[in-house]
């Protein structure tokens, strides 16, 4: 494969269109260098029999971009308040999107592909379309494990609720 330095260069659009579809704008450098170390796996670990290098680089730097969020998420979660968090506080929780644990606790009895899609969608807000390119299947594959995903958690909701 080529100089890493021209790989690096050449997939520079893709990495900062990943950080904007994540919606990262703290810490952009630093994602920035996880996505060119998953960059350079990627080079290290494609097969060209598998498919084209830009869908196969796009995915894993997607995906090691999205574990470094989860990271965050986490570590943010876990640090004290400053001294000015005790005064006057909005309420943060009005319009955050589902927590990870709320969601998987609806995933009960879901295949591995429905779980992926409930996460991918509802955690991380992302189309059927981008589903199916980061998992290198059909769109309607995608559509498939919704509607699957969509009438087992309506059971499992019916099974749980109280007359």
């Amino acid at each position: 494969m080529e100089d890493f330095t021209e790989l690096a260069k050449q997939y520079k659009p893709m990495i900062y269109h990943i950080i904007r579809s994540l919606h990262i704008y703290k810490n952009e450098e630093e994602f920035e260098q996880t996505a060119l170390i998953a960059l350079w796996e990627a080079r290290e670990r494609f097969h060209p029999d598998k498919g084209r290098f830009s869908a196969y680089a796009y995915s894993y730097m997607k995906g090691r971009m999205m574990t470094e969020l989860t990271k965050h998420s986490k570590e943010e979660n876990l640090a004290y308040p400053d001294e000015d968090f005790w005064e006057v506080q909005e309420d943060q929780h009005r319009e955050q999107p589902l927590e990870l644990e709320t969601l998987l606790s609806y995933c009960e009895g879901l295949t591995e592909k429905q779980k992926h899609w409930v996460i991918f969608t509802f955690y991380y807000g992302q189309t059927v379309k981008e589903i199916a390119e980061e998992k290198k299947v059909s769109e309607s594959a995608v559509k498939k494990w919704r509607s699957g995903a969509i009438k087992k958690i309506r059971r499992n909701m019916k099974g749980n609720s109280v007359h």
